[in-house]
């Protein structure tokens, strides 16, 4: 696995990043909010790539690892990097659950279960507009310009 660089964004990188949000992207990335299920826009892509935070771009998950939960939103079995994921005991809405963020920018990206498939059996629950796809073969976004590794992990998925 290639190293990222997992430095939170300073502040006047984070307000750039938050500036080109939509209102959902705001809901869903910074309040902690879910989409509505079955309409994400990466619930039925099977295109081979990688799959990165919509905020800072850094790379979540591999292609290779989505599965189709049947639960209404995009679904992986693992992680491209366990230190790309942070995981926190949420405890709303009357339920106890694991909520992962971007471990880079502290943005919500969804919730984990453990109900997957082999061989983690874990699931990853996400929300489409959580997330960016990069096609196999194009670079990755940088919109830290940070340069470096990340500009190669595109290939590699």
């Amino acid at each position: 696995m290639q190293s990222f660089d997992l430095t939170p964004p300073d502040t006047t990188q984070r307000a750039a990043l938050i500036a080109g949000l939509s209102e959902e992207e705001r809901h869903v990335l910074l309040q902690h909010g879910t989409e509505a299920p079955f309409c994400g826009a990466f619930l039925d892509n099977k295109l081979e790539g990688v799959y990165t935070c919509r905020l800072c771009g850094l790379p979540l998950f591999a292609s290779s690892a989505k599965f189709d939960s049947g639960t209404g939103w995009p679904s992986f079995f693992k992680p491209i990097d366990p230190a790309h994921v942070r995981t926190i005991r949420d405890t709303s809405y009357g339920m106890i659950r694991t909520e992962i963020t971007c471990a880079r920018c502290d943005s919500h990206l969804g919730h984990v279960f453990p109900d997957g498939p082999p061989p983690t059996y874990e699931r990853h629950c996400l929300n489409s507009v959580s997330l960016a796809f990069t096609e196999a073969g194009a670079p990755l976004p940088n919109p830290l310009g940070r340069g470096g590794a990340e500009a190669g992990l595109a290939e590699a998925a």
